[in-house]
């Protein structure tokens, strides 16, 4: 399969550099240091303690190449239109999009570029840290979960986990890719932006009062907008969670609250962004979350 990956971060060298075993794949990023690294000394993965060079063809834009059969969009979500538009060329009548991107609402972008039968989208449960340019730690294996808006007519996601698999993942393919998208949201919607408008840890969030009833109104938001989809979601069950996530990571540090205290854009628009366009598409009221999406992107713009 001729495959694009965009965006040459932890996940897209981790999905690049696995996926040049039987494949024909294009990593395109533009830092010129990564593709230099890549195309110097190859593309190297630490994994099970040991590093393993893999051999993907690195660029910093896909100028001059034929339509592929599959982009994998791993470019920060804010960043994915001018990621597909200047790449434009390699997505051709019969190329299928995916996006493992955090976060919810991907396709809404992923349509201007490709038709409904043609976007993918998913979760990945692997993750991985950028140790230095072209030179990836590929931490904890899950499953990569994938599927489609509508059905898939030309049975394109069977061809899709028979690829994957041969490199090393574990896909699965799923009836309702949203359900399971949405359940991965809720936590990151009742944490992700409490967290970074606070500039705190996660085990602060539960500890104040203050916080955590904020918390709380924020997921019972994001519940009523998925029960309004048609989508399963238990309140209850999902603040115990929510709760599990503060004791057991109490340090941990959310991408918002890390990128607005390195004074970077965030992804909220895709994380509780995505509640909110989902709200205004079922008719749902959702104040808290608009509050919290106007307050953080006000303060990306602060010096």
């Amino acid at each position: 399969m001729r495959i694009a990956v965009i965006g040459a971060g932890a996940m897209g060298s981790i999905y690049g550099g696995r996926l040049s075993l039987k494949n024909d794949v294009y990593l395109i990023d533009t830092n010129p240091a990564v593709i230099e690294a890549v195309n110097t000394g190859g593309l190297v993965l630490e994994e099970n303690g040991q590093d393993n060079t893999y051999s993907p063809k690195a660029l910093t834009s896909a100028a001059g190449l034929e339509p592929v059969d599959l982009v994998i969009l791993f470019v920060k979500a804010l960043y994915s239109k001018a990621a597909l538009s200047g790449n434009r060329n390699i997505i051709g009548p019969d190329t299928y999009l995916m996006t493992l991107q955090n976060g919810s609402g991907h396709e809404d972008i992923l349509s201007e570029f490709a038709t409904t039968e043609r976007i993918i989208i998913g979760t990945t449960e692997d993750n991985g840290a950028v140790l230095s340019p072209g030179h990836i730690r590929h931490g904890g294996k899950g499953n990569t979960n994938i599927g489609m808006l509508v059905p898939d007519t030309q049975g394109f996601l069977p061809k899709v986990k028979e690829c994957f698999d041969a490199c090393g993942f574990n896909v699965k393919i799923h009836s309702n890719i949203q359900q399971l998208i949405w359940n991965k949201l809720f936590v990151n919607v009742a944490l992700s932006a409490v967290t970074g408008i606070l500039k705190c840890e996660i085990g602060y969030v539960y500890e104040n009062e203050n916080a955590f009833a904020l918390t709380k109104s924020l997921l019972h938001e994001a519940v009523t907008v998925a029960h309004a989809l048609g989508l399963e979601a238990d309140e209850a069950a999902i603040t115990d969670e929510i709760i599990g996530v503060c004791t057991n990571s109490p340090h941990g540090v959310t991408s918002i609250c890390a990128d607005l205290r390195a004074g970077r854009k965030t992804e909220v628009a895709t994380i509780s962004g995505s509640v909110v366009r989902a709200a205004e598409k079922c008719g749902v009221d959702v104040p808290c979350h608009k509050f919290i999406v106007n307050i953080i992107h006000a303060m990306e713009n602060m010096k």
